[in-house]
């Protein structure tokens, strides 16, 4: 009997539901689909060692998490239903059901709404997770040369615990309700109005132009101190107190903007008297109390979701275009010559250096013989096996590329650095840049003779500095690639060791300029001198790479799984046996495009789970306050029909206020999203050319289809409450 009263009462209220169903039935299609991201990438048949695993298991904890977020936004969903149905309950006590039954048609009403949500959502989820099969290979570059559809039981066990989770939080708000609420009370509720408390309009625009202003002022702030970049605690600290400002400004906006919007209008009389404006304002402004701070915390929703998708698509699309340019050969190892400072530090150090007569550091006179010092290592040490690793048995071709610090020994300061080319050029960097002392750090040096040895193995026409010649090296961005295009296209004179210098290019060379296999630009500045300059100025080794081809007929996969298997790290010494530096990070070709795909995968995939999710709840939070709203001035809509005023009017006016509601808070998450991304991208195109025009009309899409859906659905919704309403009357 139970079952079947439950069952009708759903059918009945088949449209109260509807936001909770469609909103329960979006997040189980989300979480079914991407859970099934192991599956797609073996389908897509990507090779990248554990990808499957991390991405899957990052994406099944971040599942959890958004499952608690959905089980708070289903218990606010509820929150409508049980409003609307309140006085139905207290009948049922009436005529004589236990609270336990009434609870019991309760839980059962919820069980039945959450099976639909979970056969819609796996029937949608199955399908979006097969269209995800083509994008995963399509973002890895890969192609699927036997497609099938599956169907992944472990995404469907997650899934459904996830729904019984919100199931279990939903069914605890609801019984929680039933228990405390009397008859009196359920019975009562249709006639219970919120206590509106009107405050005065200059008030109202004085907090409005105080939030103004605060959001204003932390505008400036982010765009004046930018991101912390490296993450200082003075940095860390300025970024807390200008997203504290941009909070409460956020709020403040809000709170005051109803009461300024309403004296604005009201002095505007031919506006204000014009139509339903009147009424449709007095709503607006009744409605402060329980919607600014809701409005100003889905507006900073909105704000990480139109970020966090932007940002995050694009930094991937950074990585796929840096790629390329960064791998210029098979595999690159480095060593990392100690400063001064650092063997001091070292040498004072007991536990370092295993005291009296053990490990001594000191700085390195000349670069090593990086080839050298891998023979140093040995492959299968302590077995009757053991034999020196032979980077030469897989090389077709190899360079070393060695660097200098610009700071001579016994000087202070660099003989050239970033800041003074800054200066030369009136050339500002990202902000958040300055604040970490790169400006302030020399450009590393290399000789005239070993960069035209490094142009030669790339396959490149060498240059010729002559006596007074140089040129700079980058692989950065457009951020710091500008400067230096300006030093040299404006043929900036430089002085070093008492000689003047004059570019011999008229801009950076980016191709040939990465030592290194890596995701993104490396080389921050090289400037290239000439060799009796270099011997001149008495400088101290920093880098040294080796850049190493594969010989002909010799298998990559072959020779990176030598590397792999073999590769031990040896000590890195001067004839005299003192330990002079160590190794830095060494990458294959094939690594480096596996850590970029499985980058580029987990950013994607994380930024449109979370963007998406967080755009349902803004959505989904706006269609409930929008329709309990319209639930309780449906006694005012009701009078406005029996006072003449036709159905097209009042439903004009319930559109406006909800276009009102929905648009203004993505207005405020998009201008703050605006300033955030230009500080985004001139950081990240520190390391590589950033563009967003592709993941804003991506991230529109995602708006169109979650956000605009929900609208529509709320607007559908009002108008059925009131016409029911307006039809109540007539029918009396």
């Amino acid at each position: 009997m139970l079952c079947k009263l439950a069952l009708g009462n759903v059918r009945r209220a088949g449209r109260d539901y509807l936001v909770y169903l469609l909103t329960l039935t979006l997040a189980v299609t989300v979480f079914y689909a991407f859970n099934t991201i192991s599956i797609q990438v073996d389908l897509a048949d990507i090779s990248s060692e554990g990808l499957a695993t991390s991405l899957g298991g990052i994406i099944s904890g971040l599942t959890v998490f958004l499952a608690i977020v959905m089980g708070f936004l289903m218990v606010y969903a509820n929150n409508f239903i049980m409003k609307r149905r309140k006085k139905e309950f207290g009948l049922y006590q009436i005529l004589g059901m236990s609270r336990g039954q009434v609870a019991r048609v309760m839980a059962l009403e919820t069980f039945i709404v959450s099976v639909a949500a979970l056969v819609l959502g796996i029937v949608l989820g199955l399908a979006l997770s097969w269209l995800m099969t083509f994008f995963t290979a399509s973002l890895f570059k890969t192609q699927i040369a036997d497609f099938h559809f599956f169907f992944s039981i472990s995404a469907l066990f997650i899934t459904v615990v996830c729904l019984l989770a919100i199931f279990a939080v939903t069914l605890v708000f609801n019984l929680r309700v039933v228990a405390r609420a009397r008859v009196i009370d359920l019975m009562s509720a249709g006639r219970q109005n919120e206590a509106i408390r009107t405050r005065n309009p200059w008030v109202a625009a004085a907090v409005f132009l105080v939030g103004l202003a605060a959001i204003v002022v932390a505008y400036v702030r982010l765009l004046n101190d930018g991101l912390p970049y490296d993450g200082s605690p003075e940095g860390m600290q300025k970024f807390l107190i200008t997203t504290v400002i941009v909070v409460i400004g956020t709020i403040l906006f809000f709170f005051g903007l109803s009461g300024f919007l309403l004296k604005a209008l009201q002095a505007a009389r031919g506006l204000y008297w014009r139509g339903l404006n009147m009424v449709t304002m007095r709503q607006l402004a009744a409605k402060v109390n329980t919607v600014s701070f809701s409005m100003a915390m889905i507006a900073m929703l909105l704000f990480l979701a139109i970020t966090s998708v932007t940002a995050g698509m694009s930094l991937a699309d950074v990585m796929n275009t840096s790629v390329e340019r960064g791998t210029p050969v098979d595999y690159t190892t480095v060593v990392v010559y100690y400063s001064g400072s650092t063997v001091d530090e070292l040498n004072a150090d007991p536990t370092v250096t295993g005291g009296e007569g053990g490990v001594v550091f000191a700085e390195a006179e000349e670069p090593v013989d990086v080839m050298e010092m891998s023979r140093r290592q040995t492959v299968n040490a302590g077995t009757d096996d053991a034999k020196p690793f032979d980077l030469a048995s897989i090389a077709g071709g190899t360079i070393q590329v060695d660097l200098y610090e610009s700071t001579p020994r016994g000087a202070d300061m660099p003989v050239v650095n970033l800041l003074d080319l800054c200066e030369e050029v009136d050339e500002e960097l990202p902000q958040g840049i300055d604040e970490t002392g790169v400006s302030g750090l020399g450009l590393t040096v290399m000789r005239e003779s070993n960069y035209n040895e490094y142009l030669r193995f790339r396959g490149m026409d060498p240059i010729v500095l002559g006596e007074d010649g140089y040129t700079i090296l980058s692989d950065m961005g457009e951020s710091v690639n500008r400067i230096y295009d300006k030093v040299l296209g404006e043929g900036v004179e430089l002085t070093i060791g008492g000689r003047v210098l004059y570019p011999v290019q008229d801009r950076v060379n980016e191709d040939a300029s990465t030592f290194v296999n890596a995701m993104f630009g490396m080389n921050s500045g090289t400037i290239v001198l000439p060799d009796s300059l270099v011997d001149q100025l008495d400088l101290p080794p920093y880098q040294s790479y080796l850049m190493l081809n594969y010989a002909d007929g010799v298998n990559p996969d072959d020779a990176d799984a030598y590397i792999g298997e073999y590769r031990e790290y040896g000590d890195i010494t001067d004839t005299a046996g003192n330990l002079v530096g160590a190794w830095g990070v060494e990458a294959t070709r094939t690594s480096t495009y596996e850590s970029v795909d499985s980058m580029n995968g987990l950013i994607s995939y994380l930024a449109i789970y979370i963007g998406f999710v967080l755009v349902v709840a803004c959505a989904a939070i706006l269609t409930i306050q929008q329709l309990s709203g319209v639930s309780d001035a449906s006694k005012n809509y009701r009078i406005l029909a029996e006072l003449g005023t036709s159905d097209r009017e009042i439903s004009h006016s319930v559109l406006v206020q909800q276009t009102i509601f929905f648009v203004f808070p993505v207005v405020v998450g998009v201008a703050h999203s605006i300033v955030a991304l230009s500080i985004i991208i001139d950081l990240v195109e520190v390391f590589g050319g950033l563009t967003i025009g592709g993941t804003v009309g991506f991230t529109t899409l995602i708006f169109l289809i979650a956000y605009g859906g929900y609208f529509c659905v709320t607007y559908l919704m009002s108008k059925g409450i009131v016409r029911d309403a307006i039809r109540t009357r007539h029918a009396q």
